[in-house]
């Protein structure tokens, strides 16, 4: 079997620069030089996007070493805006980062720009743990769910 890892998720930003000082400051992600400027024709064709212009960068995601992935978030030169999504919209939803203190994410995420969702909600699922949860959105609306598990067994 080839070699296969996961690699990014991509969000596409109306500021990438505030967008990556938000996920810096709140979820101690780092940015990974250089800064991506890119276009042309083999943009256009790879993306299946015409006059294909992007600025952006990527952020190593905390918790899995220096080869981990990444949150990659770019700037379009054209960009198509849309209504935030609900947690039950089909395709991708949401991000979550494993965090020691739910309420402290949550306080410094609002700090930063972002907005909580839902309600701080804890809950005994069986064989595994507890966990401590709750929905919000970055600066640009993006759901993000910050989680604590208090676990019976290693997560791995």
């Amino acid at each position: 079997m080839e070699m296969m890892r996961y690699a990014h998720t991509n969000i596409v930003s109306a500021d990438w620069k505030k967008l990556v000082a938000f996920y810096v400051e709140v979820f101690q992600c780092r940015l990974i030089p250089p800064i991506r400027r890119q276009s042309g024709k083999w943009l256009e064709k790879g993306m299946g996007l015409k006059d294909a212009q992007l600025e952006g960068a990527h952020l190593l995601l905390p918790g899995h070493g220096e080869n981990g992935p990444t949150l990659e978030i770019y700037q379009h030169r054209t960009i198509e805006n849309q209504k935030a999504i609900l947690p039950n919209k089909r395709g991708f939803a949401h991000i979550a980062f494993e965090v020691d203190n739910v309420q402290e994410v949550l306080e410094d995420l609002i700090k930063y720009g972002g907005k909580s969702f839902g309600e701080i909600t804890k809950k005994k699922v069986d064989d595994v743990g507890e966990i401590t949860f709750v929905y919000a959105r970055d600066p640009e609306g993006n759901l993000i769910e910050l989680q604590h598990w208090n676990t019976l067994l290693p997560m791995s």
